[in-house]
């Protein structure tokens, strides 16, 4: 009789096992890790920022607690059930943002909040993903490059949310909800000509902007251009920002060292403003590190776009990718002084829940659309 020494057991199956496990919950694993790292970082540098206000640190756990099992609740749900909701959704938000206007709470001189007695709500951040859909289902079933009457009926899509937000007003929120539509349109090709012929009237229809902006906007985009005009009042912010992004030269002063933070020099420490906390506390050295975490995260949502399985999911995944590259880069070029203040959080960083919530859907979006086509081509 001859015997056969036992065969090592492989680790593959075991392997296969658990990737087909978190594909079964549709869960993207690289996606998931990076956006834990990120929150993870965001309550590090939060518990500074807040004054080791441990409070803080708990509603922001709620609030992640919250943002990241809704983005698995969306992960479940298919393109294609996303991509029939899509027209609903849209018209649902343009009615609450009218509803906005006729009803809504004011706060802070701005009317953005519905009141529903048990929660309030604010109808804009579901514009964020609601418009983006819209567009790209309105393109799903058309040839692509679209013509120009497909184009203008995309931008008026556009334009209904982004003027009524604007009008609340909220001109952060309007800029990103139209970055998101503007990104589907760039992604279904259209010319470069007719994006060069948009920037021209954009740039003669200026002064008309200037005139109807409000005058708290208008104070932000001169305290932009000369921050130093007005030290003590609308350039402040600006000014500590960029002092705590200096002071922290190339290693930085170390966690829970930021001077502009404890000692309450700059405003809005913990939200908007973090980013000047971070840079003050880890330097130069830091703020790469954080960066290229943010850039590995838009290049994996940007991959998902790429290999996505229809101009639907395609065109909305790629929306996603790019409206989170300008969030990011309009919170820290506001905090480092190359943009005026518009009020847009860092993502995953400040501290903040409905903006959090409505951005980890849009990855909750990503996963479906990324796990579902490997289910359907598998």
């Amino acid at each position: 009789m001859n015997w056969q020494s036992p065969q090592p057991l492989s680790s593959k199956p075991a392997q296969q096992e658990q990737g087909f496990s978190l594909r079964a919950l549709h869960i993207d694993s690289l996606l998931l890790v990076l956006l834990l790292t990120l929150a993870s970082v965001g309550l590090f540098i939060l518990m500074s920022a807040g004054h080791e206000n441990i409070n803080l640190i708990y509603r922001q756990l709620t609030r992640l607690g919250i943002a990241f099992i809704t983005m698995l609740v969306i992960a479940q749900i298919s393109p294609n059930t996303l991509k029939r909701l899509s027209p609903f959704l849209f018209l649902g938000g343009v009615i609450l943002l009218i509803g906005v206007l006729l009803f809504g709470d004011m706060g802070k001189g701005a009317q953005r909040w519905l009141n529903f007695e048990l929660f309030r709500f604010q109808p804009s951040e579901l514009m964020k993903l609601a418009t983006p859909m819209m567009i790209a289902w309105y393109f799903s079933n058309r040839n692509l490059p679209p013509k120009l009457k497909h184009i203008f009926y995309a931008t008026l899509f556009i334009a209904i949310p982004t003027l009524l937000i604007a009008k609340q007003p909220d001109l952060g929120t309007a800029i990103l909800i139209a970055t998101s539509g503007i990104a589907v349109l760039f992604l279904a090709g259209i010319s470069w000509k007719l994006i060069s012929l948009v920037v021209a009237a954009g740039a003669g229809l200026a002064p008309i902007l200037w005139g109807s902006m409000k005058t708290y906007q208008q104070q932000r985009v001169l305290t932009f251009l000369d921050p130093e005009s007005d030290p003590l009042g609308a350039g402040y912010h600006i000014i500590q920002s960029k002092i705590a992004i200096g002071s922290g030269g190339v290693l930085g002063k170390g966690w829970m060292n930021s001077s502009q933070a404890r000692l309450e020099f700059l405003p809005e420490s913990s939200t908007d403003f973090i980013f000047a906390v971070f840079a003050e506390e880890f330097g130069l050295v830091g703020c790469i590190g954080l960066l290229l975490l943010y850039f590995l995260l838009f290049a994996r949502a940007m991959q998902i776009s790429i290999q996505a399985q229809d101009n639907f999911c395609r065109l909305l995944a790629g929306s996603i990718a790019i409206t989170f590259f300008v969030y990011l880069f309009v919170n820290v070029g506001m905090v480092s002084g190359i943009l005026p203040v518009v009020g847009v959080p860092l993502p995953l960083i400040s501290y903040g829940g409905t903006s959090m919530v409505s951005l980890l859907i849009g990855f909750g979006i990503l996963m479906s659309i990324h796990t579902h086509r490997k289910l359907l081509s598998s």
